[in-house]
Formats: structure tokens, sequence, C-alpha cells
């Protein structure tokens, strides 16, 4: 959207500046020069309302190119406040880890009500320090 409005701008703009550039005679009826070829001829009246379409269009482009940074910001800032929420989750779980750490050796997943099996060795395993 962002770069459609300023390519809308700049057409506009650059449409109206060769219109002018070409077209300084006057009179009652104009015969339009654009870059060489006389596509049409125009009234006072036509030129007045074609004005107001490029206006127009123009403005259209000025729009669209505002709502396109305005939507880009937005986004941004959503972005950077997930990335922010999810740095602050990871930090909460470490910190909750360490603590059920320390009071018992248990573990995440105990504390989820996942709880391990004990791991039973044989006597033989125990006595031999293995």
């Amino acid at each position: 959207m962002l770069v459609l409005g300023l390519l809308l701008m700049a057409c506009a703009a650059a449409f109206a500046g060769l219109l002018i550039a070409y077209n300084l005679s006057g009179g009652p009826d104009y015969t339009v020069t654009l870059l060489g070829s006389t596509p049409f001829t125009i009234n006072t009246l036509g030129a007045f309302l074609g004005g107001i379409a490029l206006t127009l269009i123009f403005g259209l482009g000025m729009w669209m190119l505002l709502a396109g940074t305005a939507l880009a910001r937005h986004r941004s800032k959503k972005g950077r406040r997930q990335r922010e929420t999810a740095r602050q989750a990871t930090a909460e779980r470490d910190m909750m880890a360490d603590r059920l750490d320390e009071r018992g050796g248990s573990t995440v997943d105990e504390a989820a009500g996942h709880r391990r099996p004990a791991m039973h060795r044989p006597q033989w395993m125990r006595s031999h320090g293995h």
C-alpha cells in the first residue's frame, strides 16, 4: 500500500507537470500536447475538471502512503510487544524452574503434574558405584 500510494502520487504529479510544461498557450479551447502528440482538445471546464481529477488522484496516493506508513508502524510495535512478552514469559519460566530445582530437585515436568517414575537400580549396581 505504501509503494502503491507513492507510485500513484508520482504518476499524478508527473502527468500534471508534463501537461503544464507543454501547454502554456491560452484560448477558449486547448489542444493538449503531450510528449510530441496531440491526444485531444479540451475546453476550460474540461481543464478545470481534469485538474480536480489529478488532485484527487494525488490525494488518494498521499492517503495510501500515510495509511501504509501507519500500518507498518503498528505492525512493528505489535511485533516488539510480542517479543517482549515472550522474553518475559521465558524468564519467568526459567526462574520458576530454578526455584523448583532449589526446593528439592523437582523438575519442570513434576511441576506440571508429570512425575517421572523412580529409577530402581538392581542391588549389584548400587553396591559397585554404577
